[in-house]
């Protein structure tokens, strides 16, 4: 893309070249202004050419055909080879009369747009990573000033600037530029101006000099510009479109929904905007080619929301097509959660013919399910936008992204407080609660919890007031009130009874068994988990089953009773397994390491303690991943 720093790299490679003296006959450049409002034609370019190779004045044909042939024979009888530099060409037009016409010599061609026509060697320049953006700046603070100390005493706000430029060369460049002139001002209050913008491309080439010692533009707007306005209308629409999609990357189909078009029609045009380098596929390691991605460069990114937002037609057009992605988003998690969720009996969900279907769609679009949810403190969003999260609960749960579950269950609460929705922002302080609670933060939990219990209440929803009661209860067992969460849990047990929801029932008796746990009453919270499971089994609840087994292994070790606890933890473990629940999976084969470790079995406990290190890195639990490996390691070694 523009301002990646593809003409720098060329000379920069053409000068190590000739340093390492692989082009004796030294190095022609032509810059062909191809993005330029009045570019470069071949014809021009050949007469500079030959001007470098002493053809100039009388000796000069006539035609732009002999001058041509001219420039070939010379480079044909030319014995040291030549490096020729192409820079900044547009279209194939502008290079391929002036290519040499023997494989002798060697040229070098910059360009925004991919000539996928032509048999050329291709290299893709992408953004810089992190650590060399920071790098960058850092080197070019300290050439100009020895004494430049920002970078090592500001490296945070050197990040984020870095981030904000997109890791881009030109914006990265640019950024130095201004705090070299502003140099007794720290690299943060760069930052905060940048953030406040909005837009970094304003601030940049605000305080942009303009040119660099080569004369080039020092702009990063009207790089922009010229590559947008360039494009056919229709691959300028998807472009500006692309903009306003949530994540940084969008699967083809939430785009084919945001664009309102086929599924091939889609596909044709972001392909066209990839060959410019606008838009970059993302294909997962691993994935097939129908999981690709599409990713938008922050720069470009803004630039083409500032587009829209500087135009009433297009503001219109950006705000339907928010919708249709939103709507999109919606169906879909709403299907995908039913899948994770569903139960023997129950309809089956469209789309989703398993978990893993389920868990692979919600695993591909996290990013921008999330970031859709954000979209709630808009109002003409807001509702879709809070059934989205109610959607995303189990999910972000399952898999454990403690801090998406947070921001998503806050974001809902605050639509549904401003809508005055009392229901749903009961349902949404008691997610934030669980979520709270799930992220080690039992007081914050408690405090939701209370929250929704009470909002609750008063709208008269017994059955989700029960819901609240016994989240309750966990967390305040979590916090060290093991009585005041058997309490809650007895009452929300009572009230579930009471509206006849047996599944929900048999959550609760087995939280209820956990907090008589902690309360030294092992028997009691032996009689709760059975009673949970038979619940569990009658209404086929394999993954809460599997859980209940793992807390009925709890109570049995409490109580003395070590073969049934092993017999239990192998069933839950079993059915961890086929449920696919990794985070489950960890904790039993962890407490399994334990038993073994305590019955002085050394070699079974290392390989139950490494296995659940590996159940816990699949389910992202890289702390607990580290204990297991820990405690591994610990174990004497067998004879």
């Amino acid at each position: 893309m523009g301002g990646i720093g593809k003409t720098a790299l060329a000379l920069e490679a053409a000068h190590q070249a000739h340093a390492r003296g692989w082009f004796p006959g030294g190095t022609l450049f032509v810059d062909l202004r191809g993005y330029d409002d009045d570019p470069v034609t071949a014809d021009q370019a050949v007469l500079a050419l030959l001007d470098a190779l002493g053809v100039r004045d009388h000796d000069l044909p006539p035609t732009p055909e002999r001058q041509y042939d001219a420039y070939r024979a010379l480079l044909a009888e030319r014995r040291d080879r030549t490096l020729l530099i192409l820079d900044n060409a547009s279209a194939p037009s502008q290079y391929l009369p002036l290519l040499p016409g023997t494989d002798h010599h060697r040229v070098l061609i910059t360009s925004r747009d991919r000539p996928d026509a032509l048999p050329v060697r291709l290299i893709d320049l992408e953004a810089l990573d992190p650590d060399d953006s920071m790098a960058l700046v850092t080197r070019a603070l300290r050439d100009t000033d020895e004494r430049d100390d920002r970078p090592a005493r500001e490296p945070d706000a050197l990040r984020e600037l870095t981030d904000l430029c997109g890791h881009l060369p030109l914006a990265l460049q640019i950024a130095a530029g201004m705090l070299r002139r502003r140099r007794h001002r720290d690299i943060a209050s760069l930052v905060t101006e940048i953030r406040k913008a909005g837009d970094p491309t304003t601030v940049l080439d605000r305080g942009s000099p303009g040119t660099d010692l080569y004369g080039r533009s020092l702009v990063l707007r009207p790089v922009l510009e010229t590559s947008y306005h360039r494009l056919p209308p229709d691959q300028a629409r998807l472009l500006r479109l692309l903009c306003l999609a949530p994540g940084a990357e969008t699967g083809t189909e939430a785009i084919t929904a945001l664009a309102d078009l086929g599924t091939e029609t889609t596909l044709c045009l972001l392909e066209e905007l990839a060959a410019a380098h606008l838009v970059t596929p993302v294909r997962p390691v691993g994935g097939p080619a129908s999981a690709v991605r599409w990713r938008v460069h922050d720069l470009v990114r803004a630039f083409g929301a500032g587009v829209v937002a500087a135009d009433a037609e297009l503001q219109k057009e950006g705000e339907a097509a928010r919708e249709r992605v939103l709507e999109f988003y919606c169906r879909w998690a709403e299907a995908a959660d039913a899948r994770l969720q569903w139960l023997r009996g129950r309809a089956e969900p469209e789309r989703f013919a398993d978990r893993a279907q389920a868990l692979t769609w919600l695993d591909g679009e996290r990013a921008g399910l999330v970031a859709a949810v954000g979209w709630a403190r808009e109002e003409r969003f807001a509702e879709t936008a809070v059934r989205l999260a109610e959607y995303l609960v189990e999910y972000l749960s399952w898999r454990r992204y403690f801090d998406d579950w947070i921001a998503v269950a806050q974001a809902a609460r605050e639509a549904a407080h401003r809508a005055g929705d009392r229901l749903r922002e009961a349902g949404a302080w008691n997610n934030l609660g669980a979520a709270l609670q799930e992220a080690g933060r039992a007081r914050e939990a408690i405090d939701a919890h209370v929250h929704a219990r009470d909002l609750f209440q008063t709208v008269g929803d017994r059955r989700h007031e029960a819901m609240t009661w016994t989240n309750l209860g966990n967390a305040l067992r979590d916090a060290g009130r093991a009585q005041e969460a058997i309490d809650a849990h007895v009452h929300a047990r009572d009230l579930f009874q009471t509206v006849g929801d047996r599944h929900r029932e048999a959550m609760t008796w087995t939280n209820l068994g956990n907090a008589l746990r902690d309360a030294g009453r092992a028997q009691e919270a032996i009689d709760a988990h059975v009673h949970a499971r038979e619940l569990f089994q009658t209404v086929g609840d394999r993954h809460r089953e599997a859980m209940t087994w793992g807390n009925l292994g709890a109570a049995l070790r409490e109580a003395g009773r070590t073969q049934e606890m092993i017999q239990a933890w192998d069933r839950s473990l079993e059915i961890f397994r086929e449920v696919e629940d990794w985070h489950g999976e960890g904790k039993i084969l962890y407490h399994l390491a334990h038993a073994h470790a305590a019955a002085h079995r050394p070699a079974e406990a290392r390989t139950a303690y490494l296995q659940a290190a590996g159940a816990y890195t699949r389910a992202n639990a890289p702390g607990e991943a580290a204990e297991a490996r820990t405690r591994a390691a610990e174990l004497p070694e067998p004879d």
